[in-house]
């Protein structure tokens, strides 16, 4: 057990994360997710749960950016995709699966928002065709560079992969995206992970020799996605604040958890959750 805390002075807030009480095997142990103990809503059967109502502030929220922008190089889908499901269903994990406080009520914010700023955490999803407009460009760059983490996930192709890469260069024009190595923390500090994982679009997911999963993922550029990659921009101190996963979907690992026992065994117990944990709990302890 690790006692994990948070040092970013620049947000306002005072989400406090305690020690993360999961141990690397207790996803592959559970067969199917336990989704009891919560208040049903209208979430589409996701549970809700109680929080402290006297520290409103101090829980981890999911924030997904909504962008309007379109025309970029690479095509691909919109802000939307997978929602509301993948962010309902990856609250609740963070819930279950660790000791962070988590709001069982994702929201959603453009990067214009002045609220931005309440929230360590945000998730641009397919952005193989977004294009930042000026006031973008700035919003993120001074949220980033003040403690702020985006993660960036579900696009493949070196065109999707290029258009990305030249509108962070818009937000920051000295810094470069690397691949971080799989010996990386962010890789390791929550759970394990012996590769970087690729997790498939649920129709896109194969079943190769003894019943391991593959991805049969085509770009529309024709380029190679066999192979994910998972890249950092980082500030002065060394710290990640952007962090690209190119070439796999965590968001459809999340999304589509209930739609196939396979599928939700071998990708999302095995890549999406573990992986996104990990990322949060890096975020949040940087």
């Amino acid at each position: 057990m690790n006692l994990l805390s948070i040092v970013r002075p620049s947000f306002r807030f005072a989400l406090i994360l305690a020690a993360v009480l999961v141990a690397g095997a207790a996803l592959a142990q559970r067969g199917r997710w336990w989704r009891g103990g919560g208040i049903t809503t209208d979430r589409n059967g996701v549970p809700s749960w109680e929080v402290e109502e006297n520290f409103p502030g101090d829980l981890f929220t999911f924030v997904r950016i909504k962008y309007d922008s379109y025309g970029g190089r690479g095509g691909g889908g919109g802000w939307a995709t997978d929602y509301r499901d993948s962010d309902l269903n990856f609250s609740l994990r963070l819930q279950q699966l660790t000791s962070m406080k988590v709001n069982p009520e994702p929201i959603v914010l453009e990067l214009t928002d002045e609220r931005l700023f309440d929230y360590p955490f945000i998730y641009i999803i397919e952005p193989g065709s977004l294009v930042f407009d000026q006031a973008e460009v700035e919003a993120l760059r001074r949220y980033c560079l003040n403690g702020g983490f985006l993660m960036v996930d579900d696009f493949w192709g070196d065109s999707q992969y290029e258009n990305m890469r030249r509108e962070l260069e818009r937000v920051f024009p000295d810094r470069k995206p690397f691949e971080v190595p799989l010996e990386h923390e962010i890789f390791h500090n929550v759970y394990d992970m012996k590769e970087k994982p690729q997790v498939p679009a649920i129709n896109a997911a194969r079943r190769g020799m003894g019943g391991r999963g593959g991805s049969r993922e085509y770009a529309s550029d024709g380029s190679d996605t066999s192979e994910a990659h998972y890249r950092a921009i980082t500030d002065d101190e060394g710290r990640i604040m952007v962090f690209i996963c190119h070439n796999t979907d965590l968001g459809d690992g999340w999304e589509k958890e209930g739609e196939n026992q396979w599928y939700f065994e071998e990708f999302s117990v095995k890549k999406a959750y573990p992986m996104g944990i990990n990322i949060v709990t890096y975020a949040m302890t940087h």
